[in-house]
């Protein structure tokens, strides 16, 4: 599944669920409400992570884990568009700038040892 195939069906969901806060409360969430879920599950990643290194105990395992990661994937797709993001040309241009000064700063590490 390439990118754009997983945008669409991460705003199929999200879609889904602004229909389903509709009926329960009135009204979809915002997007900072957005933004407020995605920090959440950022939280339980962070607990999860912690407990497949052997830092604390959490339950739901490996499953879990993965859920969480694909739940923090869906908000990052979500978000992109919302704010109109081409995510994978920003990612790309994100990572040849990484790529970039990371190289620069080891080139200047080794000229100083």
């Amino acid at each position: 599944m390439n990118l754009d195939e997983l945008r669409d069906q991460a705003l199929q969901i999200h879609d889904l669920y602004d229909e389903l806060n509709r009926r329960a409360r009135g009204r979809a969430w915002t997007r900072e409400e957005f933004m407020l879920g995605f920090v959440g599950d950022v939280g339980d990643l962070a607990k999860l992570v912690m407990a497949e290194e052997g830092a604390r105990e959490m339950p739901g395992g490996r499953h879990a884990l993965e859920h969480e990661l694909a739940d923090c994937l869906w908000s990052v797709l979500v978000l992109a568009h919302h704010y109109d993001v081409d995510l994978e040309s920003a990612f790309h241009r994100t990572m040849s700038e990484l790529t970039a000064s990371i190289g620069a700063r080891l080139a200047a590490e080794d000229t100083t040892h």
